[in-house]
């Protein structure tokens, strides 16, 4: 006789079966997941809001801004999906569809990227 790992009830059936129903067996994936899920939700909310605070500064093609602006709204500078570099050389940092480029005097120049279909 063996117990099941999530709730201790007796494992009815096939002698290799691990867990009492679907029930426990789902539960205690999920619970193993969770840390790693977490860890995954938790980036892509800093992801979203961070593109929501540069589609809300950059109502045109291209719009400039200071980093103090970007910094009372939360933005989160570590957090992008990509980088592209121009052929002069300027870094853009991407996310999802808003780009930034860090200026000279903590200024930064967002781009939306009309590459992108909506």
């Amino acid at each position: 006789m063996k117990n099941c790992p999530e709730c201790g009830n007796i494992i009815l059936g096939r002698q290799d079966k691990k867990y009492c129903s679907d029930l426990c067996r789902n539960n205690h994936n999920n619970k193993l997941k969770a840390q790693s899920n977490n860890l995954i939700r938790n980036i892509n909310n800093i992801l979203k809001r961070n593109r929501r605070i540069l589609n809300e500064l950059c109502k045109e093609e291209k719009a400039k801004t200071v980093r103090k602006t970007l910094m009372d709204k939360n933005f989160d500078f570590n957090q992008i999906t990509h980088i592209r570099t121009t052929q002069k050389g300027s870094t853009y940092r991407f996310v999802y569809d808003f780009g930034y480029l860090e200026l000279d005097n903590d200024f930064f120049l967002i781009v939306k990227d009309n590459r992108t279909k909506e």
